[in-house]
């Protein structure tokens, strides 16, 4: 007579399976708490192809600082850093993660961002605040034609529900942001300053640039582009006060094409 088969019992896992996968999460934990710093300034060079970099990066991805470095990428021998630490902080938040980012020479408070993955991309948005003033001398790092112009004097950024989204290599951006170059100086002119500017760029379905002369300033400049995909078409020109177009005359064989007293700028 054949023998009745007896159901299977299930078999309880050995007690040291437990405490392998107790341990296992536990260093994922760490591992994700205590993330050094240089983690992120690693993701920042590869974000940036090399143009930003965190150097002697302290602390953990999730509160930390870093020399705030500028360069011309890959190759490049032009590097100019912030005078003081940059300082940020990430937290977890609903849907993605905040950022809080400061320095000592540049923020009177932390700039706020929030970010978002998405899938094939990414959503940033910045929170209004107080503007940050920067040294026009750190775009000197991006080599050319900065290491050229070599800028003096102060650079006050400013948005205005201000966001950019990026999904397969496809951008868009909403709100405003504003430059205000003040004080400008440069290496390729005697006259200090030579003038003060703003750059405004205006997002939308095309976002747009706009580039205008504040005051009493010597050297002219103006103009107007958009972006194209992800290429930017601009076209401007520079010119000086009459009496200032010889101290000036450098500069704008320079910065454009010259049509006599003009110098006409293309980009794209």
């Amino acid at each position: 007579m054949a023998r009745p088969l007896s159901a299977a019992v299930p078999t309880a896992a050995p007690p040291w399976t437990w405490a392998v996968l107790g341990a296992a999460l536990g260093l994922l934990l760490a591992v994700l708490l205590f993330a050094p710093a240089r983690w992120a300034a690693a993701a920042v060079a590869n974000a940036t192809s090399g143009r930003l970099l965190l150097e002697n990066a302290r602390g953990t991805i999730w509160n930390g600082s870093a020399r705030m470095v500028l360069t011309g990428g890959s190759g490049s021998r032009d590097a100019a850093a912030l005078p003081t630490r940059l300082e940020w902080r990430l937290t977890p938040a609903p849907g993605g993660f905040g950022l809080r980012v400061a320095s000592a020479c540049c923020t009177t408070e932390p700039i706020a961002l929030a970010l978002s993955p998405r899938w094939g991309g990414a959503a940033v948005r910045v929170t209004n605040g107080a503007p940050s003033q920067w040294p026009a001398s750190l775009l000197v790092g991006l080599g050319t034609p900065w290491n050229t112009l070599d800028l003096e004097g102060d650079l006050r950024l400013s948005t205005q529900d201000l966001a950019v989204s990026w999904t397969d290599g496809r951008v868009q951006m909403d709100g405003r942001a504003d430059l205000a170059a003040m004080r400008l100086g440069s290496r390729l002119t005697t006259l200090r300053p030579m003038g003060s500017y703003q750059l405004s760029l205006i997002g939308g379905p095309a976002p747009s640039l706009r580039l205008s002369t504040l005051p009493d300033s010597s050297l002219q400049l103006s103009g107007t582009g958009n972006w194209v995909g992800s290429r930017l078409r601009f076209n401007g020109e520079a010119s000086a006060a009459p009496e200032r177009e010889a101290a000036l005359a450098n500069l704008l064989n320079i910065i454009g094409r010259r049509q006599g007293s003009r110098s006409v700028i293309t980009i794209g």
